[in-house]
């Protein structure tokens, strides 16, 4: 079975998404999402130029044969462009070999091993009575574990609050999560990171006592901390039971984790700017991190997990996988979309995989947002913040005065 054709599908409901159809001689059809986000015309231009003309021609099984031809066969590897153009391949191929085996795609991988997963859902808001409402919505929706982002006293926009200013560019949706939002060029928010560790804590304090103990929250830094910072950051969250406390520091930088590491009990987690599983060699070897969060559009692969390091997880005092299965969750409302191949199930706060006719992904151009052509496509991208005194902050865990230069690196 030969693949025909390889075409590169992009909608913008609000922001972009990519998806690669692969159509073999026989006429089956498998999906791929490439969507990067805030980068995502990067990846269309290089499925597009580089990576569909290779595939004509190609057996449509050879799928590790596949992989490994796109990986090696070009001198320039990874990065999250390249690693989320060949996961769209990857993701399609097994989209078809599930199709034409007539099982869910979980079958052909060892088949379930468990029978359903907790999820979480993002709760915002600008302030703690906007945020309890948020909170209210998701539970009454069934979750049992919650992400809980708000706004900074003093500051205008903060990125991850859905209300917030730049969170309203290019159209009105409210996200409760962070996709890149389509405008020519990204917001700028001002961002003050001490008025932010002052203000979390009482935040956490609020929803515990308003909700109670029983519910898993979680919370993302979004890289924002230096590790002294971050530390400080777990240390005062301790008595309000977090699940995990997501990136907490820039990922380039993993042995400022090991300060973190050092001052909190509070569980970490990282991974979803990381492109290939060889970036948790360090964090899990030296336990350095709770949980990998890393979506299958970033990585390059579909089924690689982390037991390929030989971890499993659930074992105590070993890595947890938490992993967002890519962003076709965008297309079903945004909450996270089923595997390729599988189905899913909705019980309270959990999900898991229907076993009956789960086969495949199914797609119909016909319910793609129209669009006007100038919006279809444009780009998009996240906010920028800036400190008080206008700096761009330094990256890469760097510790640094408020108001020095930015000599080490952007």
């Amino acid at each position: 079975m030969l693949i025909e054709r390889a075409d590169v599908i992009v909608t913008s409901p609000g922001r972009n998404f990519v998806t690669l159809k692969i159509t073999t001689d026989d006429g089956v059809v498998g999906y791929g999402d490439g969507t990067l986000n805030g980068r995502e015309l990067a990846v269309v231009s290089y499925l597009t130029d580089h990576v569909a003309p290779l595939l004509l021609g190609r057996d449509a099984h050879a799928i590790e044969d596949t992989w490994q031809y796109l990986y090696r066969g070009a001198y320039w590897r990874r990065g999250p462009v390249t690693m989320a153009a060949i996961a769209a391949v990857d993701t399609a191929l097994w989209d078809i070999k599930a199709k034409v085996a007539g099982l869910p795609l979980y079958q052909m991988l060892g088949g379930a091993s468990r029978e359903r997963c907790l999820v979480y859902g993002h709760a915002s808001g600008k302030d703690i009575p906007e945020l309890f409402d948020s909170v209210r919505e998701h539970l009454e929706e069934g979750f049992r574990a919650i992400r809980v982002q708000t706004g900074v006293p003093g500051l205008d926009s903060v990125y991850g609050v859905a209300s917030s200013a730049a969170a309203s560019l290019g159209d009105d949706t409210r996200y409760d999560y962070e996709p890149a939002r389509r405008s020519a060029l990204p917001a700028e928010e001002t961002w003050d990171t001490r008025a932010y560790l002052r203000h979390v804590p009482s935040v956490f304090e609020a929803v515990r006592g308003e909700f109670g103990e029983d519910i898993a929250l979680l919370h993302d830094a979004h890289h924002r901390l230096t590790p002294i910072q971050a530390a400080k950051l777990g240390k005062s969250l301790e008595p309000y039971d977090l699940f995990w406390l997501e990136d907490v520091t820039p990922a380039e930088n993993q042995e400022a984790l090991r300060w973190v590491r050092h001052h909190t009990t509070t569980p970490l987690a990282i991974g979803e700017v990381f492109n290939s599983v060889w970036d948790y060699q360090h964090l899990i070897r030296e336990q350095l991190i709770d949980y990998v969060r890393s979506p299958i559009t970033h990585r390059g692969r579909h089924h690689e997990r982390a037991p390929d390091h030989g971890l499993r997880g659930d074992v105590p005092g070993q890595v947890r996988y938490a992993r967002p299965d890519g962003r076709l969750a965008g297309r079903t409302g945004g909450r996270r979309a089923p595997r390729p191949g599988t189905a899913q199930l909705r019980y309270p706060g959990v999900h898991g995989p229907q076993r009956t006719d789960a086969v495949g992904l199914r797609a119909d151009v016909r319910i793609r947002p129209r669009r006007p052509a100038s919006e279809r496509g444009t780009r998009s991208g996240h906010p920028l913040r800036r400190r008080p005194g206008g700096q761009v902050p330094l990256r890469a865990g760097i510790p640094a005065c408020e108001s020095a230069p930015g000599r080490y690196g952007s």
